[in-house]
């Protein structure tokens, strides 16, 4: 699936007005989002895991043209919004999104990790290095992050662009995450910095 998904992504970019038509078709421009029935058949293009969760409420944006993997026994919760129309946005097992939040991809979120609320993860970001234009001229970057397993991040936290956090790790309520962390690691603060390193209790 995922070599035909490439191979077809190749003929478009040899016909660029096709690929206007086809992007026209599937994503409200002015919305920014895919178009109504689109999202009616996203459940026949979305990955999602046996005992796995999307409440209603959750806003999937989440064109066919890149992946949405949610694994098994996974949550999005209410009034979050999933994000791939920049980049695929896979999440493992035993992972629960919390209410309100926001996740741009390329985000590769891994099993046992929790998200509180309103939290912000984000791949995306907007150039505006060109004075002589406008911000929304100048096009978008991005750059993968990645959330490792069991991953506990507080409530209205942001994860920015190119950043990985490593496995066992916590970020404190309201950190502003722009550097890796490493495995087994407690950060917070605004920007996140190293609190301690978590160890195992002793016997």
């Amino acid at each position: 699936m995922e070599k035909q998904q490439e191979t077809a992504a190749k003929r478009l970019a040899n016909h660029p007005r096709l690929k206007k038509l086809l992007d026209w078709l599937i994503m409200n421009q002015r919305d920014a989002r895919p178009r109504w029935y689109v999202r009616l058949l996203a459940p026949l293009y979305q990955h999602r895991g046996h005992g796995s969760k999307v409440y209603w409420s959750a806003r999937m944006d989440t064109p066919p043209y890149r992946r949405f993997f949610l694994g098994r026994h996974s949550v999005v919760e209410s009034y979050s919004c999933i994000n791939n129309a920049v980049g695929d946005v896979t999440i493992g097992d035993y992972t629960r999104i919390g209410i309100h939040c926001t996740i741009i991809g390329p985000v590769c979120i891994g099993s046992h990790v929790n998200l509180a609320q309103g939290i912000v993860v984000t791949a995306l970001n907007h150039n505006f290095s060109d004075a002589t234009l406008r911000i929304d001229q100048q096009g978008v970057s991005t750059r993968p992050v990645i959330i490792g397993d069991d991953v506990w991040i507080g409530a209205n936290s942001v994860i920015l662009p190119g950043v990985t956090i490593g496995s066992h790790c916590v970020v404190a309520a309201g950190a502003v995450v722009t550097k890796d962390v490493p495995d087994n690691t407690l950060v917070g603060g605004v920007p996140a910095k190293p609190i301690r390193t978590l160890t195992a209790n002793p016997s």
